[in-house]
This record gives C-alpha cells, structure tokens and sequence, in this order.
C-alpha cells in the first residue's frame, strides 16, 4: 500500500498543471502560445528519465535511488511553486517530470522483491496506485487551486514528496537483488536491445503502444466534446469521468493474481476485445454521457488488466534486470501516450470526436494483431503461459 501510494503521489507531479495552465499564465505572465510548453517540457523529461533514471536500478541500491529522488521532486514543487520567471518555472518542471520517474523504479523494484508467484499481484496493486494518480491529479490540482491558488499545488506536493521519501526511506527493506555486471552506457540503450533480442518483450510494449495511444486519445481529448454542445462540462465536471477510470483500473488489479496463476495469454486477449469494444461506447459523447462512462470504465479496465499482465509477463524472466526492463517498456507507454493525444486533438478540430473514436479503436486492433500475430506463430514460447519459475530470485526480504 505504501509503495501504491507513493506511485499514485509522485505521478500525479506530471500532470497537476494541465488544469492550471490560464492560472499559471496569469500568475507569470505568460502568453497562450507558451503555455503549452508546460506539459511538453515536463513529459519531456520525464521520458528523459526513463531512458537515463529508471536503468541505474540495475546498478544502484533501488531503494537509495527512491529516496533520493523523492526528495528532488520535492526541491522541483517548491522551486516551480516559489517560480516568479518562465524560464524558472520551465526547468523546474522538466526537473520534476525527470525526477518522477521515480515510479517506476519503485515498479522495478517490487516486482524485483516479490517471489514468483506472488509478482503479478504485488506489480498490479502498485499499478493501481499509479493509474489512480495520473486520473485524480487533474482533479486534486483543480480543487486546491480553487481554495488556495496554483502555487499552493506544488508545495502541498512538495511536502507529501518529502513525507514519502523519509517514510520509504525508514520502511522499505534492502533491496537484496544482486545486480547483473552493465556499463551504463549498456543499460540506456536497453530499450533498443531489448526490442531487437527479446521476443516477449518486443510483442508486449508494442501492444503497450498502441494501447496506450488509444489511452491518451481518450484522455488527451475528452474534455473537447464535453465542454461542447449540448454538454457545456465545466472543468471539475468533467473531471469527475477520472473517478469512472480510477474505478476500472482498480477493478483490473486482480489481472495480476491471474497471470501468476498462468492465465497471462488469456486475459490478454479478453482485455484487447473488451478495449476495442469499448470505443463502440465511448464514440457516444456527443449524445450520451451514461454510454460514455461506461466506455471509460471498460477502457481503463481493461487497459490496466492489459499493463499490469505484460510487466509481470517481461520481468518473470530476469527480475534482476527489473529497472531497465521496465524502464524501456515505458518509453513505448510515454511515446504511445503523447502521440495518441496529439493525434486526437488534431483529429477532433478537423472532423470531430467521431474520428477521435475511430482511431482509439483503430489502434487497439493494432494491438490485438500484434498478439495475435505472436500467438499463431508456430515456435510460440510455451513458459508464457504457464507461471514462471523461482529460478534467480532472492527471497530474502520478498513483498508477500
């Protein structure tokens, strides 16, 4: 629970300005064009994070590295909270997006403790955390910012930052995992190497891509067709659609218990079919808002159910290089998050939500034939199916 939590803290830091971006403009009398610069800036470090950050888990103590980059968020949220400049305020927010990557390291590093049989359903409760974070921050950011302005944002984070990074710091065990010998250099090009050399793991961030695009398509764009006719949502109102999404991921946290017992393969290709229907009941908003929340809630359902399966599914057989596995499968999850929302906005100003709809589905059926394309393949590896081994697994110290 601490680590969910920590998961669901540090992730929401990315997102909190989305909803404060005409406050944080005023406030530092910044121009329209530049205000999307925020978000850019910070997604664009913490993709840098994850290519630089999340892989020296390999190398350092992982629950050093956590702490020590809690504590840096932190110093971020107060150096963007105190910002009187754009370009203060700029790189406080790329150091913030960098720092929270912190993530997955703590992603890694359950999965890396947790013993086999154990791993899905450990990596799908700190999952849920961060679904939870990434759906609630916008909100969480609107309301405070409604009482006590913008600033007041970063720095109620910056100290539930510093609170977490003393109480992770006193209460996670030692990460006993030994580490593979790695130059660093080896570890940030992981993500190549482990696409050209890996086959499970090629086939399940490419699934997270497309997935993923669909994801952001949804949640990058949603609020267009709602503050428009005959809906008029204000912000918060829309912002309560994230709480019919925390309820689908945290319906999906059992997709873990179900890959440890070998049935990775079958929830995959259930989720895929329930994500591609799920667009059916989401093209919808224009005209339906109780279809359209129940697209929400089999879209987060079953993409969560989808996330946590391939991470128990690309750790299982070589937990010790957990950071660096999970960093690069990550990279597919921002690139596919980012590209899916800026398709979808461009698509919506020129032909409507009706397009936004087709692409999400267009993209998880992308998804369903790369799986599906693995699965009809003759030499098809029989061991993801089944419940992985305890081979080259510390217990000691293991998340139960």
């Amino acid at each position: 629970m601490l680590l969910a939590v920590a998961c669901g803290v540090s992730v929401a830091n990315v997102y909190y300005a989305q909803p404060l971006l005409g406050r944080i403009g005023a406030g530092l009398h910044v121009g329209a064009g530049q205000l999307g610069l925020v978000t850019t800036v910070t997604q664009a470090g913490y993709l840098l994070g994850l290519i630089l950050i999340v892989p020296l888990g390999d190398l350092a103590d992982r629950r050093r590295l956590i702490v020590t980059q809690g504590l840096v968020a932190a110093a971020g949220l107060v150096m963007a909270g105190s910002a009187t400049s754009t370009a203060v305020f700029f790189a406080a927010s790329a150091v913030v997006g960098l720092a929270c990557v912190v993530v997955q390291v703590i992603v890694a590093y359950a999965a890396a403790l947790s013993v086999p049989g154990r791993r899905g359903a450990v990596v799908g409760s700190v999952t849920s955390g961060v679904v939870v974070g990434i759906l609630l921050a916008r909100t969480a950011s609107g309301l405070i910012a409604d009482l006590l302005g913008w600033r007041a944002v970063y720095f109620t984070s910056a100290g539930l930052m510093l609170a977490l990074a003393l109480a992770l710091g006193l209460l996670l065990p030692p990460d006993t995992v030994r580490k593979q010998p790695a130059s660093y250099p080896a570890l940030i090009g992981s993500a190549v190497t482990l696409t050209a050399r890996d086959r499970t793991f090629r086939v399940r961030s490419l699934i997270a891509l497309f997935m993923f695009g669909g994801f952001g398509a949804v949640w990058g764009s949603i609020a267009l067709p709602l503050a428009a006719a005959p809906w008029h949502l204000s912000a918060g109102q829309t912002g309560l659609f994230g709480i019919v999404g925390v309820a689908g991921a945290l319906g999906a946290s059992q997709a873990g218990r179900l890959a440890d017992r070998g049935r990775a393969q079958w929830v995959t290709g259930a989720c895929l079919l329930l994500l591609i229907a799920s667009w059916a009941a989401t093209r919808a908003a224009p005209y339906s808002l109780p279809l359209l929340a129940a697209g929400i809630l089999a879209l987060d359902f079953a993409g969560q159910a989808l996330h946590v399966t391939s991470q128990q599914l690309i750790v299982a057989a070589n937990p010790a290089a957990s950071s660096r596995i999970i960093g690069s499968y990550m990279t597919f999850y921002s690139v596919g998050t980012g590209g899916g929302a800026i398709a979808a906005t461009s698509l919506y100003s020129h032909a409507g939500w009706g397009a936004v709809s087709a692409l999400g589905a267009g993209l998880s059926v992308m998804a369903l034939l790369v799986w599906a394309a693995d699965r009809l393949r003759p030499d098809t590896h029989p061991q993801q199916d089944t419940p992985p081994s305890s081979k080259g697994v510390i217990r000691d110290h293991a998340l139960p």
